[in-house]
């Protein structure tokens, strides 16, 4: 327990820096161990690319498996690990904060809470309710010896709400209810990210997507944070694809060229 407290005020301590914590998301302990061999100082799992890994899409994955899969990158390297938790598999407050409490006993240094409801017509949180989650996460986060650092996000963007004002006031709000880290993926111009980064005094993550500023950019920007989402394990995927396609379309080999580099960089990230 002291060890694990102690990696999770690191963790938030890696927020305060110059330059922004870059945190991609890993799938799997391999992918964990090769990150770390990388020389990143934190990393995130991956709700959509954990899902890949049993073959099913985002939000399928059960509260019980998301921890276990949680545990299991923990487990795999010393580095500080933020799970995503989506709505922490629950609409209520009261389940929110039994998520958040289950998460510490994964060796978690942290985890996000976000308001989407997972569900299409409505997709979500009512204000009022997205603000008491997370204040209900915040108080199971730091309940205890170990602080985890709790990432509140504000879905908005990735759901067809492209609304700013509504976006910042949540994370207003979220701040007010006590996260550590504020969080609303889909955000990609500069304009946009200033807005929030004027609006709060939290460290802001920031999704790596197509058509986001570079990191230097954002670190210019005041930016604390970047993490890639499932982008990691589907670009892995991807590459799955085109060497399956090659095999079966042109029956050549390039792709071992690539595989080569893996391997080389698996032993020595595995030994």
């Amino acid at each position: 327990m002291p060890a694990q407290a102690e990696k999770a005020q690191h963790f938030l301590e890696l927020h305060h820096r110059d330059a922004p914590l870059l945190m991609p998301n890993a799938w799997d302990a391999g992918a964990a161990k090769l990150l770390a061999s990388l020389g990143f100082d934190a990393l995130a799992t991956t709700s959509s690319g954990h899902a890949a890994t049993l073959g099913r899409l985002d939000g399928s994955v059960t509260r019980d498996e998301a921890l276990s899969h949680a545990a299991t990158i923990v487990a795999a390297t010393e580095l500080p690990v933020s799970a995503d938790f989506e709505n922490a598999f629950g609409d209520g407050a009261g389940e929110v904060a039994e998520t958040v409490s289950l998460a510490i006993g994964t060796g978690l240094a942290g985890c996000s809470v976000e308001d989407y409801t997972g569900r299409q017509d409505e997709p979500i949180y009512d204000f009022a309710l997205a603000r008491e989650r997370i204040a209900a996460a915040v108080e199971a986060a730091h309940a205890g010896p170990v602080q985890l650092v709790l990432t509140a996000r504000a879905e908005n963007y990735l759901h067809g709400r492209k609304d700013l004002a509504d976006t910042i006031a949540r994370l207003e709000a979220y701040q007010e209810a006590g996260a550590d880290v504020l969080y609303a993926p889909g955000l990609a111009s500069v304009e946009e990210i200033r807005s929030v980064l004027e609006s709060v005094d939290r460290p802001v993550n920031v999704l790596a997507v197509p058509g986001a500023p570079p990191v230097n950019e954002l670190a210019e920007l005041g930016v604390s944070r970047v993490s890639v989402g499932g982008a990691f394990a589907f670009n892995a995927l991807g590459a799955l694809i085109e060497a399956a396609r090659e095999l079966r379309d042109q029956g050549t080999y390039e792709y071992a060229t690539r595989a080569g580099v893996g391997l080389k960089a698996a032993r020595e990230a595995f030994s």
